[in-house]
């Protein structure tokens, strides 16, 4: 898919993921890229808690929207055959330049979650922690992931709780209700324009069950104890990250 041919919302996204690679990312990838275990989301809730992926040896997998892909790399590390997909060239060049700082090599190919350029039925796993998942239309990634998925594989990934993100003003995550459940969906940010994509429930429940899902869990993430507000994603704090859930992380199974 050509750029001019993308959806219209992809383009501010990359425009936003490119200001803050620059600002954050490039630095903070660093430090993710040589973390030893597999976290997820703001609070860094650990893999070997969650057990959301299990045993990766020996499987084939792409990232959608994998930013820096330092979720690849974790993926690589443990014997995976990782695949990085991302539309934001500056995130890509920060991902290939810890390739060759570190020797964790893998495929990055440049292209929307909702139109990648690999094969039918090629991997075992789909997964998406805060890319596909969050700023791309799950009603194109999600065919789109059964499309990539050999049956049998699986789908994993990782967005904004439900109950954060109606709660969630401009100044980030409150303790009230302040937007209409019936209202999700496509969400542009004022200020910078960035689009957010953001379904209950009932809706991701149909959604992959029509493209040959079955869902397996759904976990909800919390802030540890002993968790900070992390010093970036301020948006949410560690206080009501530990009252309320701040992420969601969905599996789910194609069929056949």
């Amino acid at each position: 898919m050509s750029s001019s041919d993308r959806p219209e919302y992809v383009q501010p996204n990359i425009a936003n993921w490119t200001r803050a690679n620059a600002e954050y990312t490039d630095t903070s990838a660093e430090r993710a890229w040589a973390h030893e275990g597999i976290t997820w989301g703001v609070f860094q809730a650990p893999e070997s808690e969650l057990n959301l992926l299990g045993d990766v040896n020996g499987l084939d997998v792409v990232e959608l929207g994998c930013g820096t892909a330092y979720f690849s790399s974790w993926l690589a590390r443990r014997g995976a055959r990782a695949v990085g997909v991302d539309p934001t060239p500056a995130q890509l060049a920060t991902a290939r330049r810890l390739q060759a700082e570190t020797g964790i090599e893998f495929p990055l190919v440049e292209a929307i979650g909702e139109d990648v350029p690999l094969p039918d039925s090629s991997f075992d796993l789909v997964l998406s922690e805060y890319g596909a998942s969050l700023w791309a239309d799950p009603y194109r990634w999600v065919p789109e992931a059964a499309r990539l998925l050999r049956p049998g594989g699986r789908l994993v990934f990782l967005t904004n709780s439900t109950v954060s993100v109606l709660c969630t003003t401009m100044d980030g995550v409150g303790e009230q209700l302040v937007r209409p459940q019936f209202e999700l969906g496509k969400w542009v940010w004022p200020d910078t324009k960035e689009v957010e994509f953001h379904l209950a429930h009932g809706d991701w429940i149909d959604l992959l069950h029509d493209n040959g899902f079955e869902v397996e869990r759904l976990v909800e993430l919390f802030a540890q104890p002993d968790s900070e507000t992390h010093t970036y994603y301020k948006y949410v704090t560690a206080e009501w990250a530990r009252k309320w859930p701040p992420e969601e992380a969905w599996a789910a199974r194609k069929r056949g």
